[in-house]
């Protein structure tokens, strides 16, 4: 028991995602508006409340809710973290289609490839106050809770455990991309909108999926 969730059981994954968007939508965009331009909370809450205005009545699973939800981001929401998030949530849709059963082992190998693909497109590593800081120790974690043997369960808390560390890290960096970068050291200090969205939406994944381990 705890070692798995099923694949066309996982709308609910998805509507705490929406729900974690949408109840913090101001705060992301307090956050963002410390140094950057303040719409990132806002930009977000609308693509995910589109998502649930078109997709909260019907039956869908996990990797299928993922896709519309990263296309809707990546084509129907300004900034820049529309693509992104687009495609994080495409890739990880494209490494989950066809599992019927998702096991620790096949959620790893998701948030890695989604990880992965991210980073064509994007140039940020681990240090550079982005929302790789959370997503990447996020993902390790999981390998790591893979090799020691944890349930799925325990994975999940760990996950949600190092996206937080990852997204407090960010406080004390200096911005290398985006708008936030042009302030240098006066970045210092403030925590990444796009870390902390990236936090909110992991522990919401996690949750969810604890929610259906059997």
């Amino acid at each position: 028991m705890g070692q798995i969730f099923r694949n066309k059981d996982g709308k609910s994954i998805l509507m705490k995602m929406v729900k974690a968007i949408q109840d913090n939508k101001a705060y992301l965009g307090e956050v963002d508006g410390l140094i950057g331009d303040g719409d990132h909370g806002m930009n977000m809450n609308k693509g995910f409340t589109v998502f649930e205005e078109r997709f909260g009545s019907e039956e869908f699973g996990f990797t299928e809710g993922l896709e519309e939800l990263g296309m809707i981001l990546m084509n129907e929401i300004g900034g820049s973290m529309g693509p992104i998030y687009g495609t994080i949530f495409t890739a990880m849709a494209e490494k989950g289609e066809g599992l019927e059963e998702i096991s620790l082992t096949g959620f790893a190998d998701i948030l890695e490839y989604a990880l992965a693909k991210l980073q064509t497109i994007i140039e940020a590593q681990v240090g550079d106050k982005t929302l790789v800081d959370t997503l990447s120790p996020a993902a390790d974690s999981l390998r790591q809770s893979q090799k020691v043997g944890w349930d799925l369960m325990t994975a999940m808390n760990a996950m949600a455990e190092a996206a937080a560390k990852g997204r407090d890290s960010t406080k004390d960096m200096v911005a290398k991309f985006g708008r936030s970068s042009r302030l240098g050291e006066r970045s210092r200090g403030v925590l990444d909108a796009g870390a902390t969205s990236c936090c909110l939406i992991l522990t919401a994944m996690a949750e969810g999926i604890k929610e259906m381990v059997c």
